[in-house]
Parts: structure tokens; C-alpha cells; sequence
């Protein structure tokens, strides 16, 4: 099964140096149309990394299924021959990265000097099929091998694998869960591809130690259950992908999983270092939320950021990046739990703390610097605000009922579906902030928002907010001033919004200008060109 490639216009440096096109590569490899498999149809197909991977959607005509396919260039008999010398070689002769330089660069340093020393590795085969060679030992080198094309997807959240001879899944933004063509067909390959990429992120993963939970390159995040012993299927990992651009607050609004009022009240929050909690279920967004919201702290202020594998993503300068250990042997040694990681970050004073998940001790912690002034954003695995509070309360979080208060506000996050859409036949899904609330005490629990499933509306209620009243008279505002500047920001996130200005430096830029003269940012608004 090939795919027809549509060459596009772009080329890389290399290619102009060599004066190779894409479209001299896709011409010279002769690449047929691709035929849909049997009882399915076509729906989208994309480029991965063109020319030599690409991405189909088919459905099927009877189930309705869904199934991702990826294609590759495949290589020829006398181009396998090539790429296992070359391979032979570069086990022998590749070298480590250099102190600060990347895995890929350093791939790509010493490849020509490589191949310049071994020129009968590639002997009688052309200068555009090496380049097909090329793609798959970097593939399966410095990659992730059969499932590197999957990596080069935008649209992929993350991907999964059950075990052997059982086809892997992923989440598509577009389509959701998914079944791949990939599947990894014995223990052995799979096992050895578990290894291969654990051990490339200075980790460990045996029969004696099955379960691994780390970040890898480019801060992916890896879950592995390792060998038969406690999956009787066999080792079976997840991948959850990391957005190097991050979802913001316009993000948010623009995908409607707020409003622009919501966005402007969060940004006060944000602001006045009010302490806020976001909770849902596993694969409601939290993360995704976190991120948005924490790009609305201000530009100046000194964040802290604790977490078990990096997935928060900041603009901000004055910004440290904890990350908790796993201990050594069966002691457990020097192990850095979430815990020591609060504490210590405390003595750092920073203006608010964020914690990328609690679940045990180290919200005591946490809530004893909200108590000493301390700002602080977190997530936690909850079905609602009441359920969230009976997790602080009980063990292993143990937080006292009176201090609950503390941590003012709660936002519920959920992954929510959309009527039937007739024009594309299918589901649509989203994640929305369904309920945000403010917490006057275990028992006092206040709603300033909600979302209306039946319309697809957000119904504020901040009239009845206590935080702004409690905001305004710290700032020595009367709550109609305090209202007329949630309208400034309101108009500035709308402005964003409209002209696209979207990215988290964007953002960062704009509520930096708003924050040192909001009346030239004004200025700036009213000159739309500049934008």
C-alpha cells in the first residue's frame, strides 16, 4: 500500500545545496497511488515528514471506524543492503552529543564525515536514494523507529500500545481514538524498542522494575508496564505528546473551551496571586487548562513550577522547573518526592507555586504557603468540586477543613461531546471549563460560572462573585472600577483573539505591554496594521 505524494514547494537547505527537490525525489521514486484498503474509504490524507512518511484517515463503510495508516517509503532490496552496512558502521563509529548539544544535531554532524570515511557504504547507490536511507537510520537511530512518523503528527495527542500483535491506537484531535496499521509483531521487538528509548532518557526498565513513569527527548512523556508479570498481554507503554507551542488562554477561547469574560476574571486571579485548583478526570485537559491559565500570571512574577515529568511550558524569564526522582534499589535511595519538592521551593519565595498534580502529602505543603501569601495553581483528579474537597480532607492529603478556604477557586475541566455534526456525520468533542467555582469553605461552595450543554453557552455569574469584592477593596477599588477594568481585559483578549496573536510569547508580550502602560496598548489596538 504507497501513497500518491503531492509535492509541496519547501525545501530544506541540504536539498538546496544538493539541488534535490522534494519534487525530484517524489519523481525519480516513481511513487504509485496508494490504494484504500478493502471496505473502507478515503477521508483526509497528510504529510508527516514528506517526502518519505505520510498519514492517511480511512473509515470504514460499516462500522463507521476509523483507522490511521502510515506509509513509507519502502526500501529495495540494494537499499537494505546499504542501510544494514551503514548501520554496522555507525554502531562502531557514532559518538556521543557533545556537553549541550542535541541527540539530532550531533546525528547530523557526523554523518558526512562518517560517510566521507566510508564511501563503499553506499556504494552504486544514487545520491537521491541515499537520501531514503538516510531517513530511515535516522528513524530508527535517534527516533522512535516504527512509530517515528507518528511523532512528526500535530494532530496526535498521544499513542499506545496494548502489547504484541495487537494493533497500537492514539488519540487524533480530529478523530479521537484511533486504531494505527502499526503493531509490533512478537515480545521481543516490542521489548527491546520499551528498552531502547527508557534507556535513551537515562532510565532503567526490567522484569525486577516493570513499571516506569519519564520524560523523555523532547519532554514526551512514557508510562511502561514492562513484560507479562503484571500485563499478562505482554509490556505495553503510552506516549503522551508534548506541545513545544503550548495551548494558551486565546487558545482556549478561540477552541470555546471558555469565554472571554471567564479569560479576563481568570487574568485577575492570576494577578492578585489568587490561589486556584483545576480538576477533572484523566484526559479531560487539565494539563492542557494549567498551561493556558498559567500564561496569564504576570510577566514579572517569580514562578516555581514541581511536577513528576515536565509538561507545564512557560514564557516567563523568572521561571524554575522542579522535577521529582525515583529512588534507587529497593531502599528507595535518594528519592525526591513532590513533597521535599514543595518545601523547598517555598524557601525560594516565589510568588506562586505550581503544582503539576497533587495526590499526597505535598498538598499539606502546598497549602501551608498559600497560608504565609503565597500564590499557588494546581490539578487534581476529581469528578467534581465536592469530590475535590473529600480528597483534601481525607488521607493521604490530610488538609485541614478550615483551610481549605485557602485555595479559593476551583474550575472544573471535562472532555465533553457535542451533538451529532450532520455535515461531517460525525461527533464532535471538546474540552470546556463546565463549572468554575469559588470555595468560601468546605461547605460553601459558590458558582461564578457554568456551561449549558443544551446550548453550547457559558452563564456567568460574577456579579455574585465574593473574590472581586474581595479583590477590589485590596486594591482600593470600588467593585464597578474593578468591573470596568475586567472590560479593558476582556477587549484585549477579543483583540488577540480576532487578529490571531496566539502563541505563549505573544501572549506574554501583550499582557506585559498591558501590565507596564495598558493606555499605549490601547493605542496599539486602535491600530489594527500593527497587530
Amino acid at each position: 500500500m504507497q501513497f500518491k505524494l503531492k509535492p509541496g514547494k519547501k525545501r530544506n537547505k541540504e536539498e538546496e545545496d544538493e539541488g534535490i527537490t522534494e519534487e525530484a525525489l517524489v519523481g525519480y521514486l516513481d511513487i504509485e497511488g496508494w490504494t484504500v484498503p478493502e471496505g473502507y474509504f478515503e477521508v483526509e490524507t497528510y504529510s508527516l515528514k514528506p517526502p518519505f512518511s505520510y498519514a492517511a484517515i480511512v473509515q470504514n463503510e460499516d462500522t463507521a471506524e476509523y483507522l490511521y495508516i502510515v506509509n513509507e517509503l519502502i526500501l529495495k532490496k540494494k537499499e537494505v543492503e546499504a542501510y544494514n552496512r551503514m548501520r554496522n558502521i555507525l554502531e562502531y563509529t557514532l559518538k556521543a552529543p557533545k556537553d549541550g548539544e542535541s541527540l539530532d544535531h550531533s546525528f547530523h554532524e557526523q554523518i558526512p564525515e562518517i560517510m566521507a570515511v566510508y564511501p563503499k557504504a553506499f556504494k552504486g547507490i544514487p545520491p537521491i536514494e541515499t537520501k531514503k536511507i538516510l531517513y530511515y537510520l535516522e528513524r530508527d537511530i535517534i527516533g522512535y523507529g516504527k512509530i517515528d512518523p507518528l511523532m512528526f503528527d500535530p494532530y496526535i495527542e498521544d499513542i499506545s500500545c496494548n502489547g504484541p500483535r495487537k494493533p497500537m491506537f492514539l488519540w487524533h484531535r480530529n478523530y479521537e481514538n484511533v486504531k494505527t496499521n502499526i503493531v509490533f509483531q512478537d515480545d521481543e521487538k516490542l521489548n527491546n524498542f520499551v528498552m531502547r528509548i527508557v534507556h535513551r532518557a537515562g532510565k532503567h526498565v526490567s522484569i525486577a522494575f516493570p513499571i516506569v513513569d519519564i520524560t523523555l527527548p523532547g519532554k514526551h512523556r512514557l508510562a511502561v508496564s514492562f513484560g507479562t508479570e503484571i500485563t499478562p498481554t505482554g509490556t505495553n507503554f503510552t506516549i503522551r505528546k508534548f506541545r513545544k507551542d503550548p495551548f494558551t488562554i486565546i487558545d482556549l477561547i478561540e477552541n470555546e473551551t471558555i469565554d472571554e469574560t471567564i479569560a479576563a476574571y481568570l487574568w485577575l486571579l492570576m494577578e492578585t496571586k489568587t490561589p486556584l485548583m483545576i480538576i477533572g478526570a484523566t484526559g479531560a485537559g487539565k494539563t492542557t487548562a494549567l498551561n493556558g491559565v498559567a500564561c496569564l500570571i504576570r510577566p514579572n512574577y517569580k514562578i516555581i513550577t514541581v511536577e513528576e515529568v515536565a509538561e507545564i511550558n512557560l514564557p516567563h524569564e523568572n521561571w524554575s522547573s522542579t522535577i521529582s526522582r525515583s529512588g534507587f534499589g529497593v531502599e528507595r535511595e535518594g528519592e525526591i518526592p513532590l513533597f521535599d519538592l514543595v518545601k523547598s521551593a517555598v524557601r525560594h519565595r516565589p510568588d506562586i507555586i505550581i503544582v503539576g498534580e497533587v495526590r499526597g502529602a505535598e498538598a499539606y505543603v502546598l497549602f501551608q504557603a498559600l497560608a504565609t501569601g503565597h500564590g499557588g495553581v494546581c490539578t487534581m483528579h476529581a469528578e467534581d468540586v465536592n469530590a475535590a474537597v473529600q480528597r483534601l480532607t481525607q488521607p493521604p492529603m490530610n488538609i485541614p477543613a478550615s483551610i481549605i478556604p485557602l485555595m479559593r477557586c476551583a474550575i472544573m475541566v471535562k472532555h465533553v461531546r457535542k451533538p451529532l455534526f450532520m455535515k461531517s456525520g460525525k461527533r464532535l468533542s471538546s474540552r470546556k471549563f463546565t463549572r468554575i467555582s469559588e470555595i468560601k469553605g468546605v461547605d460553601a461552595i459558590q458558582d461564578v460560572s457554568t456551561w449549558d450543554p443544551s446550548s453550547d453557552t457559558f452563564r456567568n455569574k460574577l456579579s455574585n462573585s465574593f473574590l472581586l469584592k474581595k479583590i477590589a477593596k485590596d486594591l482600593d477599588l470600588s467593585i464597578k472600577e474593578l468591573m470596568q477594568e475586567l472590560e479593558h481585559r476582556k477587549r484585549v483578549l477579543l483583540e488577540m483573539t480576532e487578529h490571531h496573536i496566539r502563541s505563549f510569547r505573544e501572549v506574554n508580550n501583550t499582557l506585559s505591554k498591558y501590565h507596564q502602560n495598558p493606555r499605549f496598548l490601547f493605542e496599539e489596538i486602535s491600530k489594527a496594521e500593527n497587530w
